[in-house]
């Protein structure tokens, strides 16, 4: 049972460092990458579908992303769809790619993404934190229905908190890498 709350807790706390790593990958830098588009949702035929599973996307230059799309009946679509997106560029259509020239970013800009990285980084850690509470709840529950000893509660406990370290460790090294890029001009 106790290897069964660990390996639970420690599946839901790598899931959580993976969203956040996710989204660290779709916040903008200055820098084109094909996954800036991986929220960008187009209505192909109505059906919610993402833009890269339904084009080509290319970074040919640091600042220029090409999107290719596959059915080229849906240019429109997909362009309406990036112009609805909190991304901030304006595509620019040659009637076969969708062109997204990224602009580079203003000091203040790049301050006030690190601020909302740093945001998403402090509900992500709370989110690991509860996962622990959860946890030890769970084994404290345990103990008080007697099958669970008082000192294996205590070193179940204690590899609870070396998993929350760990997870915690990796978010703070997810965005104290992406706050170099963002900073980096």
């Amino acid at each position: 049972m106790v290897r069964e709350i660990l390996d639970e807790t420690r599946q839901k706390m790598g899931k959580t460092v993976e969203l956040f790593r996710r989204e660290v990958a779709t916040t903008r830098a200055g820098r084109a990458s094909p996954s800036l588009l991986d929220k960008v949702v187009v209505d192909y035929y109505g059906v919610p579908t993402p833009v890269n599973q339904m084009a080509t996307i290319q970074a040919p230059e640091p600042r220029l992303l090409v999107i290719q799309p596959w059915d080229r009946t849906q240019l429109g679509a997909i362009e309406r769809a990036i112009l609805r997106s909190e991304l901030g560029i304006t595509p620019v259509s040659d009637g076969t790619v969708i062109r997204l020239v990224i602009p580079q970013l203003t000091e203040e800009r790049r301050l006030e993404l690190v601020r909302q990285l740093r945001r998403k980084a402090e509900e992500e850690r709370v989110a690991i934190r509860n996962l622990r509470r959860e946890a030890n709840d769970w084994l404290k529950e345990l103990e008080r229905e007697g099958e669970l000893s008082e000192d294996d509660c205590r070193r179940a406990m204690d590899e609870v908190q070396k998993l929350t370290d760990r997870h915690v460790a990796d978010i703070d090294a997810i965005l104290a890498a992406k706050e170099q890029e963002i900073m980096e001009v």
